[in-house]
C-alpha cells in the first residue's frame, strides 16, 4: 500500500503561482509512476501531468505544458508540481496518484490522496 498526502493548494491570483508537493509513505515510491490529476465542481477528473518511476518520461495535458512542471525526489517519497501562470480555469481540486501503469486515463491509476483544492482568482 501506497499512502499520499498533498499540500500546497490555496488561493492565487491570475499569473501567480504554486508549487504542491505530494509525499507518500507505505512502501517507497521509486517504482511507481507518480502523477497529478484535477476535478473541478461538475466536471470529470481529467490528467493534468506525470513522471514515470525511472525519471526518463514526462508527460502534460496540452493545458499544462510550458506552465506546469512535475518533478520528483525519490530520497523524500515527494513528488511536485510547479504551477505557474496560474488562471482561473486552472481551479479544482488537485490529486497525486501512483501507478505501476503509464497513461493518462485515471482509471489506469492505483494509489490517490486527498487532494489539495486550488482557486485562482481573476
Amino acid at each position: 500500500q501506497v499512502q499520499l498526502v498533498e499540500s500546497g493548494g490555496g488561493l492565487v491570483q491570475a499569473g501567480g503561482s504554486l508549487r504542491l508537493s505530494c509525499a507518500a509513505s507505505g512502501r517507497t515510491v521509486v517504482r511507481y509512476n507518480m502523477g497529478w490529476f484535477r476535478q473541478a465542481p461538475g466536471k470529470e477528473r481529467e490528467f493534468v501531468a506525470a513522471i514515470s518511476a525511472g525519471y526518463i518520461i514526462t508527460d502534460y495535458a496540452d493545458s499544462a505544458k510550458v506552465r506546469f512542471i512535475i518533478s520528483r525526489d525519490n530520497a523524500k517519497n515527494t513528488v511536485y508540481l510547479q504551477m505557474n501562470s496560474l488562471k482561473p480555469e486552472d481551479t479544482a481540486t488537485y490529486s497525486c496518484s501512483a501507478s505501476t501503469k503509464w497513461g493518462r486515463n485515471w482509471n489506469q491509476w492505483n494509489y490517490w490522496g486527498q487532494g489539495t483544492q486550488v482557486t485562482v482568482s481573476s
